[in-house]
């Protein structure tokens, strides 16, 4: 085709999946051209509970990004619930909530300080062409990364999977004086997975919101806000900036990583942790590596490689915590085992931070969770077995047999 305009690696989609594929290439090689698109001018709002671990401000510092959040207000305190149940610990690291119109402008500023272009150009094509990858017949790179979000238009062209969704209302409301200073989580009762949350900004505010797996019956925004107020009474007063948004949740089968000259990064890749909704830390860290694929390849000469790298070196960094999440996530559809795993985290500092690591970082099912969590639900099915031998024979009941109390349905 004439009158394309060539690059050498073509990012669709600026948030932080696509600014930090930009600052992976360009600090594998500061030589390459790497062009920016995003259908948004920035600064723009962007859905999320704005939660950013501490693991993500590791990624960026390998890519040469520091000082990022420094104006921002550390949040030390984590507080999950589910009903009666309650535990409230001091993170080993603190972690930031910061809006996406704040965080992914800033991640978008250091892409381009590294020498990134940014356009303003909705992707709707992408097709190869032998020498590379054509974009809608304006661009052709050499390299494409795909972080163009949960509705991918570069994953719908590569994978036919269809893969578990979530749902999520987010808004921002006044922060209340009993969630100030805290991150705070509350499990559903009647329904699994599912959870409220409020997340303290420091500024006076909170994110606040509720999430639930897809099922059979797509939730209305009413029923959605209904739901955060009974887990967080109070939660939607004075809120406002209200927004949904789907989640393409991991699976056992990872993530997926592209084909050929073509990368996925971020949410494009389907990398949301099942059993919390987190996918910042999966967006920045596969961006990074999805942009020094691209650029490893491009050197060695060797662009179809560059879907082949990535996969490797994302199965590297995530592949065996992947899986432990989607196991995780099975558990925690048991409202038995998500009490049990509250009281052992209630009980134990390093219970706390295990599964701190598992749901935020790239952690993992450790003994010290299984023990805590069977211990738990032992001791949980004695209690019950305890109070049922304790029922006397109900009139006209089998002699010899105890009749079994009434028990609340998880």
């Amino acid at each position: 085709m004439t009158g394309l305009e060539h690059v050498d690696v073509a990012v669709v989609g600026a948030g932080p999946a696509g600014a930090t594929a930009a600052l992976g290439a360009l600090r594998a090689d500061p030589r390459l051209r790497v062009l920016l698109l995003d259908r948004a001018d920035f600064p723009r709002d962007k859905p999320c509970g704005d939660g950013i671990a501490p693991h993500v401000l590791d990624v960026l510092e390998e890519v040469g990004v520091t000082g990022l959040l420094d104006d921002r207000v550390e949040v030390r305190r984590l507080r999950l619930a589910r009903g009666p149940l309650v535990a409230d610990r001091e993170m080993t690291r603190p972690a930031y909530v910061v809006p996406r119109t704040v965080f992914d402008h800033r991640l978008v500023e250091a892409a381009q300080a590294a020498g990134a272009e940014l356009r303003r150009h909705r992707v709707r094509t992408v097709e190869p062409d032998g020498g590379g990858v054509v974009v809608d017949g304006r661009y052709r790179a050499s390299v494409v990364v795909g972080a163009d979000g949960a509705h991918s238009v570069l994953r719908r062209g590569l994978d036919g999977r269809s893969g578990q969704m979530a749902v999520a209302l987010r808004g921002y409301a006044p922060t209340p004086p009993g969630r100030a200073h805290a991150q705070v989580i509350a499990f559903g009762t009647a329904r699994q997975p599912a959870y409220a949350w409020s997340f303290n900004r420091g500024d006076g505010w909170c994110n606040v919101g509720y999430g639930e797996l897809v099922g059979a019956d797509r939730p209305t925004r009413a029923a959605l806000l209904e739901r955060l107020d009974e887990l967080l009474p109070g939660a939607t007063d004075g809120g406002e900036q209200w927004q949904g948004h789907q989640l393409p949740l991991s699976g056992w089968r990872g993530a997926v990583p592209g084909r050929g000259r073509v990368l996925l990064a971020g949410d494009a890749a389907r990398l949301v942790n099942p059993m919390t909704g987190e996918g910042i830390y999966y967006a920045v860290a596969t961006g990074v590596l999805a942009g020094r694929a691209a650029a490893v390849a491009i050197a060695a000469g060797d662009p179809e490689g560059a879907a082949a790298r990535h996969r490797r070196s994302t199965r590297r960094l995530l592949g065996s915590h992947l899986r432990h999440t989607a196991v995780a996530a099975r558990i925690c559809r048991s409202g038995r085992a998500l009490d049990a795993g509250l009281r052992a985290t209630a009980a134990d500092q390093e219970v706390f931070d295990d599964l701190v690591e598992l749901g935020l970082g790239r952690g993992r099912l450790t003994p010290t969770i299984l023990t805590w969590m069977t211990r738990s639900l032992a001791g949980h099915v004695a209690h019950r077995a305890t109070a049922t031998a304790r029922v006397p024979v109900r009139s006209g009941a089998p002699s010899g047999r105890d009749v079994p109390a009434p028990t609340e349905e998880d």
